[in-house]
């Protein structure tokens, strides 16, 4: 079965949402829902994986991740905004040489500590759609070329259901805590397959539901931009990987990304816990997922595209 495909309006939508919101985080460095800007409201950051939290900040939610504290120290200032949900590079077990693309790259956070990891021979391209976020990221290239001593990584403006990518190029594809906003994520994972080489894998952290969401969260501009409202159900995210052509499909959950942020007092994870019905948690309904697949070595371009799409 294949999904059906959203409304191009929505679609529209819920993209200009999104790049507004992560245009204010590249901007301020902390968490603005949509609009709140403009009225002045919102100068608290409002947490979850859209920034970091009052109590948690970008570098101990990475360290609680799994990244090493001393390459978050060494990476370029401003890179860590706190966006991460979990750390595909380790998923993916990078390798010297290798090709790797990071859907949603935002201020380079993953592009700069996956770099030394594919070391001179390899290439990491970030892929986002916000300006913002970009120019972030391209400002601090002079300095880990200057910190690592290579010259290895780019970043390209784009939409992550249309990269700017080539069929078959990609040895990896990454991303943290991104495909969850799109408005068509099966268009993402077809377009991931589309750009893996025959063989190659994905590995991503994303968010996940266990259960759906009360229409008022589901429905809140917020909790999207904070990675919650824009989240499926986990037997979803297998089909839409599975319907895209990949293989060995792993879906890990990491529930203390969610206890973490419920403990620090998280603003957003506290307004949707008010939500709730009562005798439930934030953890009942959401959890961080690790995610890992494969093209399989035969696969064809073509064979990565809807049913009624192929000649």
């Amino acid at each position: 079965m294949t999904s059906p495909k959203t409304p191009p309006s929505y679609g529209e939508k819920i993209r200009g949402l999104v790049r507004e919101g992560y245009g204010s985080i590249a901007e301020t460095g902390c968490c603005t829902p949509s609009g709140a800007a403009k009225s002045g409201a919102g100068s608290k950051p409002s947490g979850g994986c859209c920034g970091p939290t009052s109590t948690l900040n970008a570098g101990d939610l990475a360290e609680k991740l799994g990244y090493g504290a001393d390459e978050i120290r060494l990476l370029p200032e401003g890179a860590n905004l706190g966006l991460s949900c979990g750390n595909p590079a380790a998923i993916a077990a990078l390798r010297p040489g290798e090709v790797v693309l990071d859907l949603g790259s935002g201020g380079g956070f993953d592009v700069f500590l996956a770099g030394p990891k594919v070391g001179a021979a390899g290439r990491v391209i970030g892929v986002d759609m916000t300006p913002q976020m970009l120019a972030k990221a391209r400002a601090n290239i002079e300095s880990y070329c200057r910190r690592t001593g290579l010259d290895n990584v780019e970043f390209r403006l784009g939409e992550i259901e249309h990269l700017p990518a080539a069929d078959g190029t990609a040895d990896v594809v990454i991303s943290n805590c991104v495909i969850n906003l799109s408005p068509d994520k099966p268009e993402v994972w077809r377009e991931i397959a589309r750009v893996l080489r025959p063989g190659g894998r994905a590995a991503v952290s994303d968010m996940a539901l266990l259960r759906p969401l009360p229409a008022g969260v589901a429905e809140d501009v917020e909790a999207l931009i904070g990675c919650i409202a824009g989240a499926v159900l986990v037997d979803e995210y297998r089909r839409m990987i599975e319907e895209a052509g990949l293989v060995e499909v792993i879906l890990k959950p990491k529930p203390e990304y969610v206890a973490a942020l419920a403990d620090s007092c998280d603003p957003l994870y506290q307004k949707v816990a008010a939500r709730l019905p009562a005798g439930t948690t934030v953890a009942d309904f959401i959890t961080s997922l690790d995610v890992s697949a494969r093209r399989p070595a035969a696969l064809h371009p073509a064979d990565c595209r809807p049913a009624e799409r192929r000649s």
